[in-house]
């Protein structure tokens, strides 16, 4: 794993100072309850995800690392290797694209590759789809926003079946309050007929920021207007080689970087038994009442 060089993306947005992002750092390595590993450049991250704002960043950084500590579903026993991870590459297509958008966003596209619905186990996929965003961030550096694509084409009554409650609300408040990028859009393409079964799933969880760059399309050429068709696979009408194609790629680089990616795992969560104050649990972050919690940075 190479990491995204620290000068080139400080030369690419002038407006941040280094000084700050240095006193991210300071505050994080004073922090007894999280890993003294933490990288100037993903502290990085979290000041720009966060609009360079250090308090919230600070809260941001801290939700990320106490969630993925929390959220065995997604963020525990990263190993590639394993059975399950190995079945949810066969089942999904997970692609970061290579171009970026006139206004430089970056775009990652999901899509089934394999339409067995006893295939498709979702807390597996959504496990992948986090690998796979993260190795993506820890190369790419950051950008002026990001477009998550999904592709429901083959998509059934049964893959919704399988999606649970609480892994839903799981992973939106993974996106929403704890994740290190600036979402510019999020487009569901290819819709489905049952897209109000997908949308009940969805609904409870979403806060209104999310709602408001969700996107629904079922002409393509819609899509077009926010992902230029030059920057997307053939499956799309592009110029890229398919998406089934590119995806063996990027899986490629997730098993030749196995020992660094389950190190990424230990790196990035919390000692609850050092964190000053009260400790975390998993009913903090989700309690059975149907709003999410914020975490207080001691």
């Amino acid at each position: 794993m190479k990491e995204a060089d620290l000068d080139e993306q400080y030369a690419r947005f002038p407006e941040i100072k280094r000084t700050e992002v240095l006193k991210l750092v300071d505050w994080i390595q004073a922090q007894p309850h999280i890993s003294a590993q933490f990288s100037e450049a993903e502290a990085l991250h979290f000041f720009h995800a966060c609009k360079y704002s250090m308090e919230m960043a600070k809260q941001v950084l801290d939700t990320n690392l106490t969630a993925r500590t929390h959220v065995d579903d997604f963020f525990v026993n990263l190993d590639i290797d394993s059975n399950e991870l190995k079945r949810a590459m066969k089942t999904v297509a997970i692609v970061p694209l290579p171009g970026a958008t006139p206004e430089g966003y970056r775009v990652i596209v999901g899509k089934l590759d394999d339409l067995n619905t006893s295939n498709f186990n979702y807390a597996d996929v959504m496990k992948l789809y986090c690998m796979v965003f993260d190795y993506w961030m820890y190369e790419d550096g950051i950008q002026p926003g990001h477009i998550i694509v999904i592709d429901l084409k083959g998509c059934s009554l049964g893959h919704v079946a399988r999606i649970g409650l609480l892994q839903m609300k799981k992973f939106l408040y993974y996106l929403q309050e704890a994740a290190a990028i600036r979402l510019i859009g999020f487009h569901f393409i290819n819709i489905v007929p049952f897209m109000d079964k997908i949308m009940a799933l969805m609904s409870p969880f979403m806060k209104k920021e999310l709602t408001s760059i969700l996107y629904m399309h079922s002409d393509i050429n819609e899509f077009f207007k926010f992902v230029p068709r030059e920057l997307l696979p053939k499956d799309y009408g592009g110029p890229l080689e398919e998406i089934s194609v590119a995806k063996e790629l990027y899986y490629k680089k997730l098993m030749d970087n196995r020992k660094q990616m389950l190190e990424y795992e230990k790196r990035h969560q919390v000692n609850e038994t050092l964190r000053p104050g009260k400790p975390k649990s998993a009913s903090n972050l989700f309690g059975i009442e149907g709003n999410f919690k914020k975490l207080d940075i001691d």
